[in-house]
């Protein structure tokens, strides 16, 4: 009985896990800051790997001091530096002390016996088949240096800083600015590098994650007689900055800007080409300012540094802020427009908050949109029907399309010296197109196009930039690069010729696909129709420069072609001449004459070899002359192309002179 009960209780506990199952969880209504989210979506911000990481904080970085420098009309110097810090200087800086591996088996780079074995025994074939080649006299190629296991926790860790002249931050304001994301003074309508708040933050967040480090900055307004330092992190799920240490100190320099630093984890060996070129094309976009990068490592041979030095002091004017165009807004917007004027009549509110309407046609659209709207009615009496009402009649109706009087182009003149500053192309053409809509936001496309140049591959070489912005991702489905490609035709040997093609389009809202904001899509009718008409502009310019290359080319391989038998033709021309007498051909008085005379001045060296070669030549000159005016005059070139010329300002008294702008050049006038 006693060995019955016990299995009896034994099976007893199973019937009662079967009966009993576990209860689900009871769902909780949970809600995340701005700050939890993009530290989970880090991706969104391009923030993708240790590696994009890196290059998208320089990015952001340098765009904010640009952004910052021509809020003032300063001309920029930035200097980036990122230094290589080491692991044992890293652990010192968080608090660690280094400690030497005790069980090797826990490491995620530990090698086990059998695969050591097996690792020498390939090493070891290698070397015996490469001596093998050496002694049978084979190339012999350098054998592949040994990789080595790099573990899942070793990591790289770098110091960014970013310092520049700007507008700087007021000292309240300076944790808000950093601490808290999607906070910023980007968020009007207007042309600006940066929108979302997120840039300097991100970096903030990455560091937070990957160092815990917090981020230092330092900042002075002009004329301030000090500088502001915060010293912060944040606190991700409250969203709210988190500061260390905030103070003045003294400005004894007199220095305005802003200066920050920080350290993540990144990875520069492969985003090395990334971060360089970017820095060069920023050079290209904005030749007015001044780049000092600086990479700095432990080893000397590592390290790097780059000037990018200014090119013209002419700077593109300040982008405006602008009003919404009626086309372009949506019920949501017109609701927190009249949530912000509550004061207007729709009269006024029409007129005032939206461009291209005047009285006269507010009036007029006041009138269509029924009995129940008046011109003097508030605008804080309107029902959620009269603003639907309004919203699609705005939609309907026909406005003027708004100016680009609001945008900042870097202009023709900037474009162009950027270009020569950064390749020293043979040759260069640029074109800005005049302002477009694209749903009701006006756009401006600037394009260059330049044939050889240093440091360029063969073929076509794309740059992109948007809002002044260079973009390197995501290259294929941009509408520059399907356009440049496919729907350019610029009669040139692409596997010989270097050729660079340069777009700008500049937007208060640059429709990116994606939420890297890396590229425009190729759907957008508007911009690929002006994008396209840019560079055909370009080559148009460029087509009498490229024929005269071509005629030039094809003049050289001719006098080659004609000269390469110059020798030989002399000796037989000589050798025939001197054995002319011996022949008793019948020839005319006058011909035996000629022949007389002619075989006297070669018995007299009055003509030689040498003389020969030289009256030879000057008939190939004349014909290849004529033969190239003949080219010309088929090919339509009737005269020389012209080479725009630039001069650099000089240096003068603020106020002392006025700038007279043109597509193409700026004209000095000196008082």
């Amino acid at each position: 009985m006693e060995a019955g009960g016990s299995s009896k209780n034994q099976t007893e506990p199973k019937k009662r896990q079967s009966k009993t199952p576990r209860k689900p969880k009871d769902s909780v209504l949970e809600q995340k800051s701005p700050a939890e989210f993009f530290a989970e979506n880090k991706n969104i911000a391009g923030f993708d790997n240790p590696g994009k990481c890196l290059y998208t904080t320089v990015r952001e970085l340098v765009e904010n001091s640009l952004d910052s420098t021509e809020s003032i009309s300063e001309l920029p110097v930035i200097e980036i530096t990122i230094e290589d810090i080491e692991k044992s200087k890293f652990n010192s800086m968080i608090g660690l002390i280094d400690r030497d591996r005790v069980d090797e088996a826990l490491y995620d780079d530990y090698e086990t016996a059998k695969a050591r074995e097996k690792r020498l025994a390939k090493e070891a074939r290698a070397q015996e088949l490469q001596a093998k080649n050496a002694s049978s006299g084979k190339m012999v190629k350098e054998p592949p240096a040994a990789k080595t296991i790099k573990g899942r926790g070793e990591a790289s860790f770098y110091r960014v800083t970013c310092k520049d002249n700007g507008k700087g931050m007021p000292h309240d304001d300076i944790p808000n600015m950093f601490g808290r994301v999607l906070s910023g003074t980007k968020y009007g309508l207007k042309q600006t590098r940066g929108k979302f708040g997120l840039g300097a933050k991100m970096a903030l967040i990455w560091s937070k994650m990957s160092t815990g480090l917090p981020i230092e900055i330092s900042s002075s307004l002009k004329g301030q007689n000090y500088i502001s330092f915060c010293r912060l992190d944040i606190d991700i799920h409250r969203n709210i900055p988190h500061v260390h240490l905030h103070e003045k100190r003294d400005n004894k320099v007199r220095w305005h800007g802003a200066e920050i630093q920080v350290v993540i984890e990144g990875n520069w060996t492969s985003y090395r080409s990334k971060i360089l070129h970017y820095m060069r094309q920023m050079a290209v976009i904005t030749p007015y300012a001044e780049f000092l990068f600086k990479f700095v490592s432990g080893a000397a041979d590592k390290s790097i540094t780059i000037r990018f030095a200014r090119r013209t002091d002419v700077m593109p004017p300040v982008p405006l802020e602008t009003k919404h165009h009626p086309s372009s807004v949506d019920l949501l917007l017109i609701k927190r427009l009249i949530e912000e004027n509550p004061k207007q009549n729709l009269l006024q509110f029409l007129q005032h908050e939206f461009v291209n309407i005047r009285k006269a046609y507010a009036e007029r659209l006041i009138g269509e949109l029924g009995p129940e709207f008046s011109p003097k009615m508030p605008i804080k009496s309107l029902t959620s029907q009269q603003i639907v009402r309004i919203h699609q009649l705005f939609r309907q109706a026909k406005f003027d399309d708004p100016s680009g009087d609001c945008l900042s182009p870097a202009g023709e003149y900037n474009l162009r010296l950027g270009i020569i500053k950064e390749l020293h192309p043979d040759m260069v053409a640029t074109y800005s197109g005049s302002a477009r809509v694209f749903e009701g936001h006006p756009f401006i496309v600037e394009a260059g196009v330049s044939v050889g140049g240093k440091d360029v591959k063969q073929g076509l070489n794309i740059f992109r930039f948007a809002n002044r912005i260079p973009l390197l991702f995501e290259q294929g489905a941009d509408v520059v690069t399907r356009t440049a490609l496919k729907r350019i035709n610029y009669k040139i040997n692409q596997t010989q010729d270097k050729i660079g093609v340069f777009v700008s389009i500049v937007s208060t809202k640059i429709p990116f696909k994606g939420t890297g904001k890396e590229y425009i899509g190729d759907d957008i009718t508007e911009i690929a129709s002006a994008v396209k008409s840019a560079l055909q502009q370009c080559c148009i310019q460029l087509k009498t420069k490229i024929v005269k290359k071509m005629q030039a080319r094809e003049q050289q391989e001719r006098k080659r072609s004609l000269s390469k038998y110059l020798d030989n033709a002399c000796t037989v021309f000589y050798d025939v001449w001197k054995e002319i007498k011996a022949q008793n051909s019948e020839q005319s008085h006058a011909a035996k004459k000629q022949r007389d005379e002619m075989y006297k001045e070669i018995s007299n060296q009055t003509v030689t070899k040498a003389i020969l070669k030289e009256k030879l030549l000057q008939h190939v000159e004349q014909v290849d002359y004529e033969m190239a005016l003949e080219y010309a005059t088929q090919s339509g070139v009737s005269e020389e192309p012209r080479e725009a010329i630039f001069l650099q300002s000089l240096e003068a008294a603020e106020d002392s002179f006025i700038d007279l702008h043109s597509p193409t050049f700026v004209f000095r006038l000196f008082r």
